[in-house]
């Protein structure tokens, strides 16, 4: 059980696959509004789409019930993405699974209802032979990696490093909005603005907030996207904490917050791209790689949800596929144009379900985290 792992193509040996289980509810607050802010409008009629009451000053957190048959059909999906995996050889791992009866989590002035360590991808990096735990921007997220703790714990154990980078305090006044208020910065469709944030006995300015989902681990070269001052501070962090080990690229607003729904790398040269005009985003060197851009996604390989159903991620959620090795990718088999689009591009596809990809904020790549790969800490950019 050694950790290594510096890409997201070289052979695959070891794996975590995230849990649904008892994924219930969303606690809205504005730490979620915030996260999700891109994607909650634009997509859907924001006038319609059911916002954050706020009446008469009440700021306590709505908890959104999720409907019992969307969790179940996750869970199942979940289940099968890593019966997927062990069927192709891939040692699986699993986080602890979140009870159905969780008592709330709280911090400092503020209380709220655990999520399962599903989305996996986002409060932890793995670089080489190191585990960092990367500061969470959303309050129900805040312990999800103590779910995780097992895995890490059997991981250190055998040698690996275990760093966690500085926890914020999450207060409204935490967290950079220019984002979120900035108009020039949203991908189109009315904007309802992020509610003014309240001022508490625990503020400190902007802390630091930063997923691993933000980072496109290429060996010695780390691409990171920054939309905002939160994001600047953690890596500015992470820059001084791997010193010359790893080269860091910064990118500005490729997304509000995670890379790879926008950008994976599948192979030295060759990346899956939303859109072309990714590559002007990029360093020189990354430039002349192939950008391998898939049809726009077909609005009837979604589900069809109700006004009250929350959807959390846009139509491109299925371009967050996982790279078993350099020409092996696990799919979601409701998107037929991606799956021809690979096919065409050389690779070898395995088609796996996702049907609720667009409630739970996640695909394959967000699902996962992986913690053994024969590649080395290659340069692939010299």
């Amino acid at each position: 059980m050694q950790l290594n792992s510096y890409d997201d193509f070289t052979p695959l040996r070891e794996i975590v696959v995230g849990s649904a289980e008892n994924y219930l509810s969303h606690d809205r607050d504005i730490t979620f509004e915030l996260f999700h802010h891109d994607n909650m409008r634009g997509f859907r009629s924001d006038w319609a789409y059911p916002r954050l009451a706020i009446a008469d000053g009440d700021r306590t957190a709505q908890n959104w019930i999720i409907k019992r048959r969307y969790t179940e059909e996750l869970h199942e999906d979940v289940e099968n993405l890593a019966a997927a995996l062990a069927a192709l050889g891939v040692t699986v791992h699993r986080p602890l699974a979140l009870p159905p009866d969780a008592a709330p989590i709280a911090g400092l002035g503020w209380q709220a209802a655990p999520t399962p360590a599903l989305n996996i991808r986002d409060n932890t990096l793995i670089l080489g032979d190191e585990i960092i735990e990367t500061p969470p921007a959303i309050r129900s997220r805040y312990l999800e990696t103590r779910l995780l703790s097992p895995v890490f714990r059997r991981y250190y154990e055998a040698g690996a490093r275990w760093t966690t980078m500085p926890r914020p305090t999450l207060t409204d006044h935490s967290f950079d909005l220019s984002y979120a208020r900035d108009a020039a910065t949203t991908l189109g469709g009315p904007t309802e603005s992020i509610a003014d944030p309240q001022h508490s006995p625990y503020d400190i300015g902007f802390e630091m907030m930063l997923d691993g989902a933000q980072v496109l681990r290429l060996g010695r070269d780390l691409v990171i996207n920054i939309a905002q001052d939160n994001h600047r501070m953690a890596v500015d962090w992470l820059q001084r904490h791997v010193g010359n080990r790893y080269r860091i690229h910064r990118v500005y607003r490729m997304a509000d917050n995670h890379i790879d729904s926008m950008l994976l790398a599948l192979r030295p040269g060759a990346f899956l791209a939303r859109h072309e005009g990714i590559r002007d985003m990029l360093p020189e060197s990354l430039r002349s790689w192939k950008f391998i851009v898939p049809p726009e996604p077909d609005p009837s390989a979604f589900p069809i949800y109700d006004d009250n159903d929350l959807v959390l991620t846009s139509p491109y959620i299925d371009l967050n596929v996982l790279s078993v090795d350099e020409n092996t990718v696990l799919v979601n088999e409701d998107c037929p144009g991606l799956l021809k689009t690979l096919d065409a591009s050389g690779f070898t596809t395995v088609p796996v379900r996702h049907r609720h990809r667009r409630l739970f904020g996640g695909g394959f790549h967000c699902f996962t985290l992986d913690t053994r790969r024969t590649g080395a800490c290659e340069d692939y950019l010299s």
